[in-house]
């Protein structure tokens, strides 16, 4: 089949979009993936923010791992994502400062209740009246499905036996930290992140964490303790 000039300049225009677009996507699809491995290796992340990392060496790791051989397009990702999310120093430093000027409170002996939460929110309040009551430590956090209670261990019977069948998991040996801190942390961004950096980096598992206002409160391990007042006095 025979094609005038006008057509094979018309079938060579399509075939070069569709092979544009066809690049482009998995151009895309790369910078997706590569993204996605960064995200979810927090490290690899903290490193590209403070420019400690090899790009190359990482771009190869990445394709090692996710099976991709698409080296440069893998190194460009790799860049492109520091230069998106990498923290400024100026704006490091307004972090480091409100961490170094926060107050710290510990509160030992500490358990957590989850709960469901179906018709169960004002049996909850009833608790909360009678530890406040014998100045006690009580706090509590609302889900979708349950309710989380932080409180003193003293009191779990008391919730087992309100709850009943309704009280899904009870951990104890945990400890609670209060960060207080100045007004600046509503308007600098990262500072809770950088809590959950720092004990992550050093295995610390928080296993609650509220916020109000200027005080943040994270509950972990009573054993992990030592290690997280060292993190926050060298912070």
């Amino acid at each position: 089949m025979a094609f005038s000039c006008g057509q094979r300049k018309t079938v060579l225009s399509h075939l070069g979009l569709f092979l544009f677009f066809r690049v482009f996507s998995l151009l895309m699809n790369i910078t997706r993936l590569t993204q996605h491995y960064i995200r979810e290796h927090p490290s690899v992340a903290d490193c590209l923010d403070r420019g400690l990392i090899n790009y190359s060496a990482l771009a190869r790791e990445i394709c090692k791992t996710l099976t991709i051989d698409a080296f440069d397009a893998v190194l460009i990702a790799c860049r492109r994502y520091r230069a998106r999310h990498k923290v400024s120093s100026a704006h490091e430093k307004n972090i480091n400062a409100l961490m170094r000027s926060a107050k710290v409170h510990v509160r030992n002996r500490i358990a957590v209740a989850i709960v469901e939460r179906e018709k169960m929110l004002e049996k909850a309040l009833g608790i909360q009246k009678l530890v406040r009551k014998e100045r006690g430590d009580f706090n509590l956090i609302e889900g979708e499905e349950v309710f989380v209670i932080i409180t003193n261990v003293e009191y779990i019977p008391v919730i087992k036996e309100t709850f009943g069948p309704k009280v899904i998991k009870v951990t104890k040996d945990l400890v609670q930290i209060a960060m207080i801190f100045n007004e600046k942390i509503e308007t600098t961004s990262g500072v809770v992140a950088h809590i959950y950096r720092l004990f992550s980096e050093n295995d610390i598992n928080i296993r609650e964490e509220m916020s109000c206002w200027t005080d943040v409160m994270v509950v972990i391990d009573e054993k992990d303790l030592p290690k997280a007042m060292q993190i926050l006095s060298a912070s």
